[in-house]
């Protein structure tokens, strides 16, 4: 698990893009971080004036000794690798490639990859990788660079691409790409900061800014070094595997306690953490020590439940105090979230894998068990309309903008949408209507920004979830669990959403899948869900108290701040719109959430907006 970043292009990268680059990795990969770089053909480790340059910062995990470092190359140096991640139960495929001759010099996944890659090729190596991936490798042989993202999007990966200069940089972050960016590229996309404003998040392939893309979960980027032209594929799309899905779970656990390093587990009061820690218990891994969050609030607070689920099953359990104000962090939250991102849960979250990192360096959680089962209340919600997906939508009755519109002007928004397209309305920031209105620069903008679901509409709950997976879980589900974990240092495993299981449930018939209650699948796997009645228990949030967060820790920024956003945003959101939100939030609280996601946009893009004033490429 670790920060990767890369440059290949025709004019030298200065020395203050390449320590940029570099400083903006370095709390991914806090145990070691080196480079190889090319200078006129000649191979070296500074990347300062290079043409071609690798840059790594390392967590280690499996093999912690030096040899396992990165960049990693083969013994003729005509591969190299950059890798941030970790796959599981390669090792028989290894044992295959030594009996073939090929010589490993650490037990490290990332080497594995690099010999599979020389033995296998592209094609044939990515169907042998489970688990969770970003990777550049560079293949001197051929002139090409692969740059590949995980299947399900757990790990990140963000690129600049410019053909007629023959230019790609990349990274784990959007910070970790700009530097390499033509100081003249580096405006903020109107676009970019719409997706933000209706999703919360950016979606890929956008970034907030125009010259840098995300490549999409499952696929991957082939770049000619010698053309500068770039060929996007989608690797995998998930077929049903006829496997047993209980022997599954099991073993996608089981492969996820493998480290060099201490082993821990997210706990909440929930049934997804639960099962995840049942399954380990069960399969007698109860020496990996649990943790869950403690909120004063007891609305909120599900210690006392975690810590009887623990001791169930015989894990000890840590309980970390949250702070009920996190307004101290707020800068440093945002910076970590890298570009805007406003999950408010990204606080408490961020706040529990600083505390973990104090004692393990991986963790095991929950994540991806409501969009494997359908566990939100919003799937059955959209699904008592799915009758709208065979009428045409009434654009016709489409609102005008308006920040603050009413019950009337929402209902009517809905009805002028088709019914996949009103699915963003009901986990969204701020509306189509209300984007207008904030943004007016943009016209008449699209309900949603998201990547379209490949499916017929025959059946919804499936077009649903496939949305989710394209979108929703890759893009903020998993990059909010990504960053609030790396930047502390902490490896995150979510055995929920592993490919070969969620390819096993698709094998499952739908009356065992999706059941009311939700989950009562994995429920059945899960001794304390039964005996404590989780299956039926009420959802509890995990987000800080955020009417008082903004009314409190965050109300000194109020005064000005629709100028100052406006500025942030290089005038692409306007000011008196901005302001009108704000006195309507003054009187109605319930608008605090979507005042705390302008509050964060406004604190990225001054972020950023420094650091692009700040690097010269």
């Amino acid at each position: 698990m670790c920060g990767i970043a890369g440059y290949f292009g025709t004019r030298p990268l200065s020395g203050a893009a390449a320590e940029a680059m570099f400083a903006a990795i370095a709390r991914r990969g806090p145990d070691a971080n080196h480079a190889v770089c090319w200078r006129d053909g000649q191979r070296g480790s500074e990347p300062a004036g290079a043409q071609r340059a690798l840059m790594h910062a390392r967590l280690s995990i499996r093999d912690p000794r030096p040899e396992a470092d990165q960049p990693m190359g083969n013994a003729d140096g005509s591969l190299w690798i950059c890798y941030n991640g970790e796959v599981y139960g390669w090792e028989d495929e290894r044992r295959a490639l030594e009996a073939q001759g090929a010589t490993f010099r650490t037990t490290s996944d990332t080497e594995f990859i690099l010999r599979g890659y020389e033995a296998w090729g592209i094609e044939a190596l990515l169907p042998k990788l489970r688990g969770m991936f970003a990777f550049a490798l560079l293949d001197l042989r051929s002139g090409t660079l692969h740059l590949v993202r995980d299947r399900m999007g757990l790990k990140p990966m963000v690129y600049h691409h410019d053909e007629a200069s023959r230019t790609l940089a990349f990274g784990s972050l959007v910070r970790s790409v700009l530097p390499a960016v033509p100081p003249a590229e580096r405006d903020f996309d109107p676009e970019g900061i719409d997706a933000y404003l209706a999703h919360r998040t950016i979606p890929a392939p956008r970034t907030v800014f125009r010259a840098i893309r995300r490549l999409e979960n499952a696929h991957r980027i082939e770049f000619d070094l010698a053309s500068g032209r770039l060929t996007k594929r989608r690797y995998w799309q998930p077929t049903p595997n006829g496997r047993d899905p209980a022997e599954v779970l099991d073993e996608a656990v089981r492969l996820r306690t493998v480290a060099d390093r201490p082993v821990g587990v997210f706990l909440s009061g929930g049934i997804d953490s639960s099962v995840v820690a049942s399954r380990l218990a069960l399969q007698g891994y109860t020496n990996i020590e649990s943790f869950t969050a403690g909120f004063d609030d007891a609305a909120m607070d599900e210690s006392a439940l975690a810590a009887q689920i623990a001791a169930s099953l015989g894990l000890p359990n840590n309980r970390i105090a949250m702070a009920s104000d996190v307004s101290g962090d707020f800068e440093q939250v945002v910076a970590d979230l890298d570009e805007p991102f406003a999950d408010p849960s990204a606080f408490p979250t961020w706040a529990l894998a600083r505390e973990v990192s104090k004692s393990v360096k991986v963790v095991l959680c929950g994540d991806g068990g409501d969009e494997m089962f359908a566990g939100y209340k919003r799937y059955r919600q959209h699904l008592r309309s799915a009758w709208r997906r065979h009428l045409p939508a009434a654009a016709a009755l489409r609102p005008a903008g308006n920040v603050t519109p009413g019950k009337a002007e929402r209902l009517r928004l809905e009805a002028s949408l088709s019914w996949p397209d009103a699915w963003s309305l009901r986990f969204s920031g701020f509306s189509a209507t209300e984007r207008e209105g904030l943004q007016p620069v943009l016209g008449r903008v699209p309900a949603h920004r998201w990547r379209a679901a490949e499916i017929g509409d025959t059946d919804p709950l499936g077009t649903l979830l496939e949305l989710d997976r394209l979108n929703y879980l890759p893009e903020y589900i998993l990059r909010k669990a990504d960053l609030t974990t790396m930047a502390h240092g902490l490896e995150g495993r979510a055995p929920l959403i592993d490919h070969v299981f969620v390819e096993s449930l698709a094998s499952l018939p739908s009356g065992q899948r999706f059941t009311q209650p939700a989950k009562a699948w994995l429920a059945g796997r899960c001794p304390p869900c039964q005996s404590l009645g989780l299956l039926t228990m009420k959802k509890r949030g995990f987000n800080p108290p955020i009417r008082a967060l903004v009314r409190e820790g965050l109300a000194a920024r109020l005064p000005g701040f629709g100028a100052r956003l406006s500025h942030a945003s290089d005038g692409q959101l306007d000011a008196a719109a901005i302001e009108q939100y704000v006195e309507a939030w003054r009187k109605d609280g319930s608008l605090s959430e979507g005042l705390l996601q302008l509050l964060m946009l406004d604190e990225s893009l001054r972020q950023l907006g420094r650091l692009r004033s700040a690097i010269h490429g």
